[in-house]
């Protein structure tokens, strides 16, 4: 596997999450970048990245650079996508990869223009529990498709100036939770809803604060998705079949679903591990710059960014 030079953009939480986890196998964490060189030197050091740059733009010109790992907030995340794709490197993005739909194709075209990959650092997308079940569901071994449910509720404190609720930072649950609920709904559908019906009751600011979806593709095949920002639900998602129904619980980074069979026999399905989630993301992103895997993931991230668009059109 050839060896990448990856940099980060963005040190939060899940950037230092990414960096704790980073299997040198996979590639070398070269550089990280901050608005505040010192708060980069410090990631850095913490982390044994060779570089830390005071400024995005210097990352972005560093010709050691193969591959950025955007983690600024989402609605950020295009100013970072585009210099960095211009500047000739790949880029795989925390989710949401863009606000919309027309951002996303302002940057798929630059990447395509460039002859470079952009992904989405999508979980559900790369984690081998979910390729593992699209193999089997794919031998027919379940039937059709029927139904698809997936839950996710979050209690967020209710301060209209922080992210989850401010709407000059594009709060609201569909951006941060609702990603993955979408996400987890697409891989599953055999081909994109044409029908969607939505509800949003929104938070004091106007963001939506909690949602339920109704969607159908031209299969037939229905899901919903419920949604809230003042409330726990589970992480849960239920896909079922004509002979047997699928349960993935913690869906987002999964590595264990539950089979239900019509005589009501449960197989347990263990795939992958939990803890390696963000390095899949890695191992991928290289697969795809190789040539060795296909980046259909961008396929279903641009499925679910307009799925996106349209619900906030019904709201």
């Amino acid at each position: 596997m050839p060896h990448y030079r990856w940099a980060i953009v963005g040190l939060g939480t899940i950037a230092t999450q990414f960096a704790d986890t980073f299997n040198p196998e996979l590639g070398e964490l070269y550089g990280a970048a901050s608005r505040h060189l010192e708060r980069a030197q410090s990631f850095a050091a913490k982390h044994h990245i060779s570089k830390a740059f005071g400024s995005y733009e210097e990352l972005f010109a560093d010709p050691m650079v193969d591959i950025v790992y955007i983690a600024t907030p989402h609605n950020h995340h295009l100013e970072s996508i585009i210099p960095a794709l211009e500047n000739g490197k790949h880029v795989l993005c925390e989710k949401a990869i863009t606000l919309n739909s027309k951002e996303l194709a302002q940057a798929k075209q630059l990447a395509s223009e460039k002859g470079l990959i952009l992904a989405e650092a999508m979980t559900i997308f790369y984690m081998p529990l979910y390729l593992t079940l699209r193999e089997r569901i794919n031998t027919g071994e379940f039937g059709k498709l029927k139904m698809i449910q997936a839950s996710f509720g979050s209690f967020k404190e209710a301060d209209p100036t922080n992210r989850f609720f401010n709407p000059d930072l594009a709060g609201g649950a569909i951006l941060d939770i609702g990603t993955y609920a979408l996400s987890f709904v697409r891989f599953f559908l055999s081909a994109q809803p044409t029908f969607i019906q939505s509800t949003m009751a929104p938070f004091e600011t106007g963001v939506d604060e909690q949602s339920v979806t109704i969607l159908r593709n031209e299969n037939d095949e229905m899901a919903t998705v419920a949604l809230t920002f003042q409330s726990k639900m589970p992480k849960q998602g239920i896909v079922a079949f004509e002979k047997a129904f699928i349960t993935i619980n913690e869906f987002p980074r999964a590595d264990t679903a539950m089979i239900t069979y019509l005589d009501g026999q449960i197989e347990t399905l263990q795939s992958g591990e939990e803890a390696l989630a963000l390095n899949y993301e890695v191992s991928n992103m290289t697969q795809f710059i190789d040539g060795t895997l296909p980046n259909d993931s961008l396929n279903l991230t641009t499925d679910v960014v307009a799925l996106m668009d349209r619900m906030r059109a019904q709201w």
